[in-house]
């Protein structure tokens, strides 16, 4: 027992560190490898020159075809993974947490209503409902958008002029973002609505309802911080997950812009080599792939050592 919580320990450790260290790659990329404009794709020779070249000095990870940095792309896809994964994380556990909370708390009628939506929603494959939902967006803001500018003709206006800030608006939302948080909520509001209803059986919760304190301070003051330890877990987890399938969708060309995951597509022609080995051109698929893998490990050592910590403190 003593040998296997040392060694839980020892991944948290190591979860928390790579953690920071992916933090601190998205956070001084600027400083690490500079580019004029924050493009995550640096151009170090000749964009018609679709050979893959070996590492040198001005590429120490080599180049893509295109004479693309992978160096350069590893560090600057550090902080879209971060972001991306981080926002879809967080976003869907404080609306499913709350939603879960909500239910568990009232029960009756809202609270089987509300399950029963949730399962609703769990029946949808994940990836087939963001590829659905993603396409559906996508078409939709190019009919708006067509729309828009028929009306505008037929009304004389200057259909470009008047439309800018709609097309601004389409231009900063990413249809894979939106479909993520469309069907990445269900798991917290399950866990949610079970850690709640646990804890509103307690003897100190039924104590505060037998004195008088309101639903509304007994979720928020006494329920909530005993509850919600269990979607720490599920949300360190679900981090490296998000980014795995955003880098999938995006490295089959189905939708979606991971740096890491149009890394891999751009070298996917040469992931054997001329001379048919797999490590001709190591660089355009090893460095990418072993990122991408850390990530995800990383999230998933720090959930797992979170969750070690609260069956510590329940014993």
């Amino acid at each position: 027992m003593i040998s296997s919580q040392k060694r839980i320990s020892y991944s948290a450790i190591f979860g928390a560190l790579f953690a920071i260290l992916f933090i601190v790659l998205a956070f001084f990329a600027p400083v690490l490898s500079p580019s004029e404009d924050n493009d995550a794709f640096k151009q170090v020779g000749r964009r018609s020159d679709f050979q893959p070249h070996p590492p040198s000095p001005e590429a120490p990870l080599g180049t893509l075809p295109q004479q693309i940095d992978v160096y350069h792309s590893l560090i600057w896809g550090a902080r879209d993974a971060l972001v991306f994964s981080l926002s879809v994380v967080t976003i869907s556990a404080i609306f499913g947490g709350l939603l879960g909370a909500i239910s568990g708390m009232s029960g009756g009628w809202l609270n089987r209503i509300i399950l029963r939506v949730t399962d609703t929603f769990l029946t949808i494959p994940l990836i087939v409902g963001v590829v659905f939902l993603q396409q559906l967006i996508n078409t939709s803001n190019e009919v708006l958008s067509g729309f828009m500018n028929y009306q505008l003709w037929v009304r004389g206006g200057d259909p470009l002029a008047e439309t800018n800030a709609l097309i601004d608006f389409f231009a900063v939302v990413d249809p894979l973002l939106v479909s993520f948080l469309a069907l990445s909520w269900m798991g917290y509001t399950r866990m949610m609505n079970a850690s709640v209803i646990t804890v509103k059986q307690e003897e100190y919760i039924e104590a505060a309802r037998s004195v008088g304190v309101s639903s509304f301070r007994l979720l928020f003051r006494h329920i909530l911080p005993n509850a919600f330890q269990p979607l720490l877990v599920m949300a360190a987890r679900d981090i490296g997950n998000v980014l795995i399938l955003q880098a999938t969708l995006t490295f089959l060309k189905v939708g979606g812009n991971s740096i890491w995951g149009e890394m891999l597509a751009m070298g996917r022609d040469w992931i054997i080599g001329p001379k048919g080995s797999l490590f001709d051109t190591w660089w355009v698929y090893l460095p990418a792939t072993l990122i991408v893998i850390l990530f995800s490990v990383t999230w998933n050592l720090l959930g797992e050592g979170l969750n070690q910590s609260l069956l510590n403190q329940r014993q």
